[in-house]
């Protein structure tokens, strides 16, 4: 591997390999052991509610292992191996690194919302503790005392603000219901198993600098702002920590062909030589959460336009990135209609000088095996985008022979 300088090439490969795409998909049975690799390599999985295809949280397990359990995570959750935090936004970790957010939870919660609520009810968020702790776990909507109807998005009522401020602070741990996805409450110590609690907590900067190593790990090699934006850093105190991860040779100091800022690259990054994936991937997957990288590394301008209003959308309300090989080469608008048992494909849209013939057999593949992962009994492929027509075509030839 070089020790200054990568092409382009060679760290779009050290970035894929690092998330796991140089991994063949497992061909038999698909259990916890394959999700634990998948953790390894990810580190967290961001959490979404939107379900208009599938909760984004269930995709980057499909791009990295194809068809699966989908309680996957909700059995590790149940087992003790993952648990809820605001990590990058709302995302499961394992529980393996619970110790390392402590310090946060145990700072001073800055949270207008729960200020504003403190002098307003003093003694409230307390009061919502000693419920839990008599009557068990609850969801905000088991102690909601909103009158009038619901506002949109953030709009909280005082629970919902008195269990997310618990919940910041690690007083309690939130799981999720299957039926409706909301956030289910209990104190830590009933979710948490006793050996992760028993782990003394990392100071501060002790764990700033193994977030820092860890999304390193993540990430293969990434800038500064790629490295703090894994768990939701800030630059400012994590710049001098990242200097002495240099000194010590914990992290490598490179240049990558292109980047106008300094790269920091795992030692145990792999260069594989090449990437053989044909993958979709979720707006929130670790390879595009962070677009300005996106651009940087793979030339793939994204914004997602879920909060676009429809007129003025360009690709569609959820689009899902291409990636194929080692390079993002499109995007699908892609809808689950769960009431006629169909994946709908509203547009299909190639990057200039995609090879969308050679493409096509592959991502067609993929499409068929995601809604039978989803239940769902047909593709159906809107004549929108460039890579309509080929995935018509090939999907004609197979229904033919």
């Amino acid at each position: 591997m070089p020790a200054e300088r990568l092409s382009l090439a060679q760290a779009r490969r050290i970035a894929l390999a690092a998330q796991g795409f140089a991994d063949k998909r497992p061909t038999g049975r698909v259990d916890r052991r394959h999700l634990r690799r998948v953790l390894d390599r990810m580190g967290l999985i961001q959490i979404d509610s939107v379900n208009v295809l599938v909760r984004s949280q269930e995709l980057p397990l499909f791009a990295r292992l194809g068809p699966h359990p989908r309680s996957l995570i909700h059995d590790a959750t149940a087992a003790g191996e993952l648990f809820e935090y605001w990590v990058h936004e709302a995302s499961h970790v394992p529980t393996e690194h619970h110790h390392l957010h402590r310090w946060q939870m145990d700072s001073e919660h800055k949270w207008s919302r729960y200020w504003t609520l403190q002098e307003r009810r003093p003694g409230y968020v307390d009061e919502v503790l000693r419920r839990i702790e008599a009557d068990g776990p609850v969801a905000s909507g088991d102690l909601s005392e909103r009158v009038g109807k619901k506002g949109q998005w953030w709009d909280w009522d005082d629970a919902k603000v008195a269990l997310e401020h618990l919940f910041w602070k690690g007083a309690v741990t939130a799981t999720r219901r299957a039926n409706d996805f909301a956030r289910v409450y209990d104190l830590t110590e009933r979710v948490i198993p006793a050996h992760v609690l028993a782990r003394p907590a990392a100071s501060e900067v002790d764990a700033r600098k193994q977030m820092l190593l860890l999304a390193a790990k993540h990430h293969g090699v990434g800038t500064l702002e790629d490295l703090t934006d894994y768990h939701r850093q800030k630059n400012a105190p994590c710049k001098p920590l990242l200097d002495e991860l240099v000194e010590d040779r914990q992290l490598l100091r490179v240049q990558v062909e292109g980047w106008s800022k300094p790269a920091y690259l795992h030692p145990e990054a792999a260069l594989p030589r090449r990437i053989d994936a044909c993958a979709l991937l979720s707006p929130f997957d670790p390879v595009c959460w962070n677009r300005p990288r996106n651009e940087r590394l793979f030339g793939f301008h994204y914004r997602i336009e879920i909060y676009t209003p429809a007129p003025k959308r360009v690709f569609g309300y959820y689009v899902l990135p291409v990636l194929w090989g080692d390079a993002l080469v499109g995007r699908l608008d892609l809808k689950a209609d769960r009431a006629n048992g169909t994946l709908l494909v509203r547009g299909s849209f190639a990057e200039p000088g995609a090879p969308v013939h050679a493409i096509a057999p592959r991502l067609l593949a993929e499409l068929q095996a995601m809604g039978e992962w989803l239940g769902l009994e047909r593709v159906s492929i809107a004549d929108r985008g460039e890579l309509a027509s080929p995935l018509r075509r090939v999907a004609g030839q197979y229904a033919r022979g």
